[in-house]
């Protein structure tokens, strides 16, 4: 089977905490989903900039039975909707529906969503950049091999470094929010354009 065409430039995106405000409660609905500020442009600017963006979230609430797999589906559609409005583009979203305790295979730290998302598209993974506010967010990135992690700290988990100290595991970069994270990418694709993958 032929693999689906994307720009070489790709960029992985956990969900909420990075697009969206998460809640401890879980986003359970469109009318809980709220944009951060700045990540409508953030995508935009993704996506005028010829990166793919590819979502890798965990939404347990489905096998938490929270709600239908319907909900979940409604919520991505108009996110995505939403996103291609203002000037953005998500190629795809690949989510894990399971709870911590069913121990799959897809669920963030382990990196089976972004394997996923490499066979179908055919990604060179080394040459990829993994943007999360958790730090299973950035050890998903490391299991994987991706060529950078960046940790944004605009999420709910405040202990983020530390979490990651205590397993071997730092960030490449760690930036305020997506809209910044995506600034520090840009202005390093424009300082050398041979690669976008430029350690800071």
């Amino acid at each position: 089977m032929e693999k689906a065409h994307i720009s070489d430039k790709i960029i992985f995106l956990d969900r909420d905490g990075v697009i969206n405000h998460d809640s401890h409660d879980y986003i359970k609905s469109w009318a809980e989903f709220k944009f951060i500020e700045g990540s409508l442009k953030a995508l935009q600017l993704l996506n005028q900039n010829g990166f793919t963006v590819i979502l890798i979230t965990n939404q347990s609430i489905i096998n938490r039975n929270m709600v239908p797999l319907t909900t979940l589906n409604d919520i991505h559609d108009r996110l995505k909707a939403e996103v291609k409005a203002k000037g953005g583009f998500i190629t795809e979203i690949f989510f894990c529906r399971h709870r911590p305790d069913e121990n799959c295979d897809c669920r963030k730290p382990k990196p089976g969503l972004i394997f996923k998302a490499q066979a179908k598209y055919d990604i060179d993974l080394s040459a990829t950049i993994m943007m999360g506010d958790s730090a299973k967010d950035i050890e998903c990135a490391r299991k994987a091999g991706c060529g950078q992690a960046i940790l944004v700290q605009s999420g709910l988990h405040k202990d983020v470094l530390n979490d990651l100290a205590t397993r071997s595991i730092s960030p490449d970069l760690v930036a305020d929010n997506l809209l910044d994270a995506v600034n520090h990418i840009l202005d390093r694709s424009q300082a050398d354009d041979s690669t976008y993958l430029k350690s800071p």
